[in-house]
This record gives C-alpha cells, sequence and structure tokens, in this order.
C-alpha cells in the first residue's frame, strides 16, 4: 500500500466495501468523505492506476458505464495495512 497516494487508498477502500461499484458511485462515496468535488480528471486516471496495479479490476456493466471491483490482490493489501496499522493505533 506504500506505493499508492492517500486519495488512491481511499478509493480502493470505497471500492472493497461496495458490490461493483460504477465510477461515479465511487465518485459519490469519496465526495462524501472529502466534503468536496472530485473531478472525472483525478478520479478516473487514479481508479486507472489501482486497475494496473492489479489492485482493482475493471469491467462493463454497459456501454457507457464500468464498474470496479476489488482483487484478491488488493484485498490483501488492506489487510496488510489494517494489520500494520494496528500496531500503532489502538481502540
Amino acid at each position: 500500500m506504500h506505493d499508492l497516494t492517500g486519495f488512491q487508498r481511499d478509493l480502493l477502500y470505497v471500492i472493497a466495501g461496495a458490490d461493483r461499484p460504477s465510477g461515479q458511485a465511487v465518485k459519490e462515496e469519496v465526495e462524501k468523505y472529502y466534503s468536496s468535488e472530485i473531478n472525472h480528471g483525478r478520479l478516473y486516471p487514479n481508479l486507472d492506476t489501482l486497475v494496473n496495479k492489479e489492485l482493482v479490476e475493471k469491467g462493463q456493466l454497459d456501454r457507457r458505464t464500468n464498474y470496479y471491483a476489488i482483487t484478491d490482490d488488493g484485498r490483501r493489501r488492506i489487510e496488510e495495512r489494517r494489520e500494520w496499522e494496528e500496531q500503532y493505533v489502538e481502540f
């Protein structure tokens, strides 16, 4: 996870928590968290980076809409990150 930006990590977490969300659905969730608008020029290149790193799979819902799904490697990377965080932060 160390090779991702914080924004890319947030996108990965949103995708992991949803069932094959569209790019628009991911955008809406991230905008809620950031309390600001995320433009397409920021969102889609970062989603493509996650796809290229094989952390996320991209597929087509219809001719205009793609979906994103976390891969096994993406899920593993989240688990490793959470384990790393737990050594420093306990609740």
